[in-house]
């Protein structure tokens, strides 16, 4: 009879119908990943075997509720902390040791400084050390350093000058240690900024005086004081190009404002010229800097988390790592847009963004659920067209029986 083939009809459809209306309930989730229904026929099994000819099926059941990982779309937000993957991957997060997986990039920073989502699972990648530099170890919760960024003492100056050949020596002569020095004395005259060790600027300006033929003398000065008695040779060649070794040593740089003194700086001028033309200072970098306080952090596509500090430095604050599975189907869902690994899925492979299969980060935006609303809607009216029609086979029988009943 066909009673238990339609029941098994009605009972598939029911249960696809269920996925549909997940899936819809979820469509505006962000990271969220469709499901979709697997039918599988049953037969009835003897032992004595069944002729190939009589074989009847006894209905449908399901076979699986599989996720369908594909993309969706990208969408941006204003939250620097929501990340999106682009490509393979899923983030990799911790609970108190407990590991679940998402694509779901709705971060935030907690009261304790680590990167979370909003069930409180603290996302993991790689740290970096104080310097900056990224330690691809075990990956652990992403921790973000609050605290300022220690000054650091200028040592290295990197200029590039055009001084004009065509300069003639300075009518007066160059007064040694003047703290105002004469502009009929020299030629002429730049700043730099440079910084002691408590992170104090300090405004260093140099003095050019040609002697001709290519020699040129340097005088320093350091915050409007004394200017140096000693000169410090710069030599060109017939066709302008630099000849003195760099870099060069500016020693005895004294401060009064508790820091180390006095100090030295070394200026390079490797990309310095003397040509027919006005003199210009096109190049000019130090490698020091104020304490900083930390303003605001940016994620990168590779996963390297900076921090922007109020002194104008960046720093490498950790990086995020992605993890993949051979067989994601086989993940087991926990809800929360959260997967646990099983054995069906196989190990994670876990490693930095664009490395390998996994894809690159798009920070400042989310991924959006890759539910189809409108092929959703057509799949539900198949689904209850599928229904009414298993209805339709019981019903059918169910007059069957009744005619067996009233014969005669």
């Amino acid at each position: 009879m066909a009673f238990q083939q339609g029941l098994s009809g009605l009972n598939a459809s029911s249960k696809a119908l269920d996925v549909i209306s997940n899936n819809v309930a979820n469509a505006t989730n962000v990271g969220f990943k469709l499901s979709g229904t697997q039918f599988t026929d049953v037969y009835a099994a003897a032992l004595n075997g069944a002729s190939a000819g009589l074989q009847i099926g006894i209905g449908t059941q399901i076979g699986q509720v599989s996720q369908v990982f594909n993309q969706g779309n990208i969408t941006p937000t204003n939250n620097p902390l929501d990340v999106a993957i682009n490509g393979a991957g899923f983030f990799r997060m911790d609970n108190g040791g407990s590991v679940a997986y998402t694509r779901n990039g709705q971060f935030q920073v907690d009261k304790n400084g680590y990167i979370v989502n909003t069930q409180g699972y603290q996302l993991t990648g790689y740290p970096a050390s104080a310097t900056g530099t990224i330690l691809p170890a075990s990956p652990s919760a992403i921790y973000i350093d609050t605290a300022d960024l220690m000054p650091a003492q200028t040592t290295e100056i990197a200029m590039g000058l055009n001084l004009d050949s065509r300069s003639t020596v300075p009518a007066n002569a160059w007064v040694a240690a003047s703290a105002n020095p004469d502009p009929s004395t020299y030629n002429s005259s730049t700043s730099a900024t440079i910084y002691d060790s408590l992170g104090n600027s300090h405004i260093m300006t140099m003095y050019f005086r040609t002697a001709g033929a290519g020699n040129w003398s340097m005088y320093t000065q350091l915050d409007g004081g004394a200017t140096t008695a000693a000169a410090t040779p710069v030599t060109f060649s017939t066709t302008g190009q630099l000849t003195t070794a760099m870099p060069l040593t500016v020693a005895g740089l004294a401060v009064t404002t508790g820091a180390v003194s006095p100090f030295s700086v070394s200026l390079d001028f490797t990309s310095s010229t003397q040509y027919g033309s006005s003199f210009g200072v096109n190049k000019q970098s130090q490698d020091g800097f104020a304490s900083g306080r930390l303003s605001g952090i940016t994620v990168g596509n590779d996963g390297v988390i900076q921090g922007r500090y109020s002194n104008g430095q960046t720093r490498n604050l950790g990086q995020v790592v992605l993890a993949n599975f051979a067989n994601p189907q086989g993940l087991i869902s926990l809800g929360n847009n959260l997967w646990g690994e099983s054995p069906r899925s196989g190990q994670p492979l876990v490693g930095a963004p664009q490395t390998g299969s996994l894809g690159q980060l798009t920070a400042g935006s989310v991924e959006e659920s890759n539910v189809d609303l409108t092929a959703e809607l057509v799949n539900m009216i198949t689904a209850q067209r599928n229904y009414q029609a298993n209805a339709q086979s019981i019903k059918t029988q169910d007059q069957i029986m009744q005619t067996l009943v009233n014969l005669r």
